[in-house]
C-alpha cells in the first residue's frame, strides 16, 4: 500500500464505506470481524481500515449465510484462505464444495419433512409413538416403553 499526503495508507477503505459498498450494517462489520471473519488495520487516529479483498469476503458471507451455512462453518472455511488478498474464483469452489454436501442432505431432510408434514396435516395425530415429525429416528422405541438410557444406571 501506498501512504498518500496525509501520511495513510491509499487503497485502504473506511468502516462506513465497507458498509456503505456492501450493504451491511457498521455493526455486522464490527460482529464479523470479533469472529475473525474480517480484518481491519487501524489508522494512526486508531479508525479501522479495510482492504478491498474484505469486500469480497462479505460477499461470500452474505451467500453463504443466505444458503443456510452457520457462521461457525464459514469461519472454518475462510481458516483455508490466505488473509490480506482477494478470494478468487478457484477459492470460491473449493469453499462452495465443502458446503456442497451439506446442503443436498440440509436438502433432503427439508424435503421429507414438508413430505411429512402433509401427511400430518391430514392426521393430526402427532403421536409419540409413530409420527415422525414428533418423534424422528426413534432408535429406541422397538425396546419397549420406558426410560431405556436410565437402566445401566
Amino acid at each position: 500500500m501506498q501512504k498518500n499526503s496525509d501520511g495513510m495508507m491509499s487503497g485502504l477503505l473506511s468502516v462506513g464505506e465497507v458498509a456503505a459498498r456492501s450493504g451491511l450494517a457498521v455493526s455486522a462489520l464490527h460482529f464479523y470481524e470479533s469472529k475473525g471473519l474480517i480484518a481491519s488495520i487501524r489508522s494512526r487516529g486508531n479508525q479501522r481500515r479495510y482492504g478491498r479483498d474484505v469486500l469480497r469476503r462479505l460477499g461470500i458471507i452474505k451467500v453463504a449465510q443466505r444458503v443456510g451455512i452457520p457462521l461457525a462453518e464459514i469461519e472454518a472455511a475462510f481458516a483455508t484462505l490466505p488473509q490480506g488478498r482477494t478470494p478468487t474464483v478457484s477459492d470460491w469452489q473449493t469453499l462452495s464444495q465443502l458446503w456442497k454436501n451439506d446442503l443436498d442432505d440440509r436438502i433432503k431432510r427439508l424435503t421429507l419433512l414438508r413430505d411429512h408434514l402433509t401427511g400430518c396435516i391430514g392426521c393430526g395425530c402427532l403421536s409419540i409413538e409413530s409420527c415422525p415429525l414428533r418423534n424422528p429416528h426413534d432408535r429406541l422405541g422397538s425396546e419397549g416403553t420406558g426410560a431405556r438410557l436410565l437402566e445401566d444406571i
